[in-house]
């Protein structure tokens, strides 16, 4: 025992020497918090990357190789000095869904979860859509994975029409995100190239990878319009409808030399309608759509407009807008803070009263004044309440912002669907290779107007929306599948449109009240007749009649009817009115035929109803018989 105790001091520096030798030697991957959200950072500076990368630069300021080192991202084998050795098993463009929980997602483990499960990923809606109407599904509210489907009817019409457009699509080459970008996973937002990185990618490749770069593309979170462009400019168009522009049936040769006019990368032709007020004053979408609606938050949507929880009175306001406090933020939303190097740790910020998430580009002063910082150019812009015209307006008090609102939006109609399986220059945008055999879709007309309205109906209530025309279309069966007991299907669907054309001027009450197309009638002539001693209001259609159904081309209902059709929507809770809303709806555009939108008696109307209204109108009102 007295030896034991003489020998103890000996022991304790013997076992301190052994415990620092090992520290030395094992590498931890150790994490060190950086701020009190507990987001961390890789030390990891022993890497033989480097002995080669010399001197790169670039990087964003939380994806520096000093902090989290090379092989985070990009794999490989950091302890050899062999240039065989250290790059196998690396993975070159680092973030594309298929390897992304080797790369991105040891770090942002909950952001890739809620990838995954995005609409943007699963293209779910979509693909639900499109086999509802190919008679496939009994209801367009079922969940799909676009990596899931196979090669019936409507699989084959996605694969050659739609399947470019999700992010488990592979991006396989080196260079910036641009028009023509479709997928790439976590690069489809995070990735961007400072000119000087393309300078070098340039150089890099002319010299068959010989020459180094020095400038390192950025991974960061400054997400910026065109990284939304590529898969947005489709379908409803939204990207381009912010900017203004609206897609043609024209070609590059129709418009050369001619002003209002745009040629996309992809060569399509674009006129210039009118760009939405938010992209006037410099607001990119991720100004308003948050990381919260980007990414998803986890759970598998049917639709888009249930992956989106921001309207547009979270920042117009009624009375008091719903705010958060910098140490409620969530992690995430905390990280976008610190990333973004605000400075309003000391003052509310918006929060989304559907579900609560925050918008930290905002923030109420200590005078109760609100104000967004624009993420593109840091501009303050102020944030105006609603008009009193919005919150005294109890007549429309279940109609949405953009069905006022909106200046214009995309309507395309008469698309004939066929099969052919001859043609060799088919190509599967799921599995990207050559294919013989595709459906081709030949439209009628593509024309830019004020939305339709609609009506959305469900358990959270009755919305009045805009709504344009979604599938007015036919289908040939037997060109696909000559043993089909289908020849041709026509359908003739309107969906729920979120138009981003949005002016602070709105559409005058005639627009809606006696515009048959805002009806849902179709363009031509809406006229109130009188000359008998009492009212009745007629209407000539423009186009012809459909011989499918007997209603015109770019219609939703009959004049003062039902829709003929089963189905009328590419959502199951969308509709268009019904008989008694229409008649209500032209109950005041007859007042309109001669009370201007201004006067008193139609203001009355706006705060207290038309009923109260009605019991004492003067026998010079005609109002209609219907």
């Amino acid at each position: 025992m007295t030896l034991f105790k003489k020998s103890l001091p000996f022991i304790v520096i013997a076992l301190i020497i052994i415990g620092f030798v090992i520290l030395q030697r094992v590498d931890f991957g150790s994490y060190q918090k950086v701020d009190d959200k507990g987001y961390s950072s890789i030390e990891n500076g022993k890497e033989s990357c480097l002995n080669c990368h010399i001197n790169n630069r670039g990087f964003s300021k939380y994806h520096n190789p000093e902090n989290i080192g090379c092989v985070s991202c990009h794999l490989g084998n950091p302890k050899s000095g062999d240039k065989e050795i250290s790059h196998k098993n690396m993975i070159l463009i680092p973030g594309n869904l298929s390897d992304a929980d080797k790369t991105c997602g040891k770090c942002h483990k909950d952001e890739l979860y809620k990838i995954k499960h995005s609409l943007m990923t699963t293209n779910s809606g979509l693909v639900a859509v499109d086999k509802f109407i190919f008679g496939e599904a009994d209801t367009p509210d079922d969940h799909y994975h676009i990596t899931e489907i196979g090669y019936s009817g409507a699989d084959k019409h996605l694969r050659d029409m739609c399947a470019n457009c999700h992010l488990g699509a592979e991006k396989s080459e080196f260079g910036k995100i641009n028009q023509l970008s479709r997928g790439g996973g976590c690069n489809a937002c995070h990735l961007n190239y400072s000119v000087q990185a393309e300078k070098d990618l340039e150089k890099y490749i002319k010299s068959g990878k010989k020459i180094i770069p020095k400038v390192h593309p950025s991974t960061d979170i400054f997400v910026s319009n065109e990284h939304c462009f590529g898969c947005h400019s489709r379908s409803s168009r939204i990207s381009t409808n912010y900017e203004g522009w609206h897609e043609t049936l024209l070609d590059e040769k129709d418009v050369e030399g001619k002003s209002g006019y745009r040629v996309m990368e992809d060569l399509r032709v674009y006129s210039y309608e009118g760009e939405d007020v938010h992209h006037a004053k410099g607001l990119l979408c991720v100004d308003c759509h948050s990381s919260h609606e980007v990414m998803g938050d986890g759970k598998d949507h049917l639709h888009e407009e249930k992956a989106v929880t921001l309207q547009c009175a979270d920042c117009h306001f009624k009375d008091e807008p719903n705010t958060i406090a910098y140490e409620d933020l969530d992690i995430e939303s905390s990280l976008v803070f610190l990333h973004r190097d605000y400075q309003h740790k000391d003052k509310k910020m918006i929060a989304v009263k559907k579900d609560g998430h925050p918008l930290v580009n905002t923030f109420v002063d200590e005078n109760n004044e609100v104000y967004l910082i624009g993420k593109g150019d840091k501009k303050l812009h102020s944030i105006k309440k609603q008009s009193d015209a919005c919150s005294r307006d109890h007549a429309h008090k279940n109609v949405s912002c953009s069905t006022c609102h909106a200046q214009w939006s995309p309507r395309c109609i008469g698309c004939h669907n066929e099969f052919d399986k001859n043609d060799k220059d088919g190509y599967d945008l799921l599995d990207k290779k050559k294919v013989t055999g595709q459906w081709s879709e030949n439209v009628f007309e593509f024309y830019a107007d004020m939305p339709a309205m609609g009506v959305r109906e469900n358990e959270e209530g009755r919305v009045i929306e805009p709504a344009i025309p979604g599938m007015i279309l036919t289908i040939d069966h037997k060109s696909f599948d000559a043993n089909s007991k289908k020849e041709n299907s026509f359908h003739r669907l309107y969906a729920p449109n979120s138009p981003h054309t949005i002016s602070k001027e709105v559409r005058d009450c005639k627009s809606c009240h006696s515009n048959p197309a805002a009806i849902g009638y179709g363009n031509g002539k809406l006229m109130y007749d009188v000359s008998e001693g009492y009212g009745k209001w007629n209407f000539k259609a423009d186009f012809d009649n459909n011989p499918n159904d007997g209603l015109p081309e770019d219609a939703w209902i009959p004049f003062l009817g039902i829709s003929p059709h089963k189905i009328v929507s590419t959502r199951s809770d969308f509709r268009p009115f019904t008989i008694e809303e229409q008649k209500q709806i032209l109950l005041v555009g007859a007042c309109l035929q001669c009370h201007k939108e201004d006067s008193k008696v139609m203001q009355q109307s706006l705060e207290f109803g038309l009923d109260s209204l009605l019991i004492k109108i003067s026998k010079a009102c005609i109002l209609p018989k219907h």
